[in-house]
């Protein structure tokens, strides 16, 4: 499995957790859960979210390390705006 696939993988999965977890929330806040374990719960959401969007961009950061040309015009991002959506996450 080629480095990309593996990542792809990884951020596929980070989402389908989050969104299971998205969905324990819902039933909680449904079901009259706690106060805390719907913020629990909601905390852990995006938490996974936001290690999915830093793979995404920690991916992309690496393929314009290792091919700048390339890489650059297949996402048609600059570093810049790489810059700018790993600051949006954090």
């Amino acid at each position: 499995m080629t480095p990309d696939a593996q990542a792809h993988k990884r951020i596929v999965n980070r989402l389908r957790r989050a969104r299971g977890q998205l969905d324990a929330v819902i039933a909680a806040v449904e079901g009259g859960g706690s106060c805390k374990d719907v913020v629990t719960q909601l905390a852990a959401v995006s938490s996974a979210l936001d290690r999915a969007g830093f793979t995404i961009v920690s991916t992309a950061m690496r393929d314009c390390l290792a091919d700048p040309e390339g890489a650059a015009q297949a996402e048609g991002l600059s570093p810049e705006e790489l810059e700018r959506l790993f600051l949006m996450l954090a």
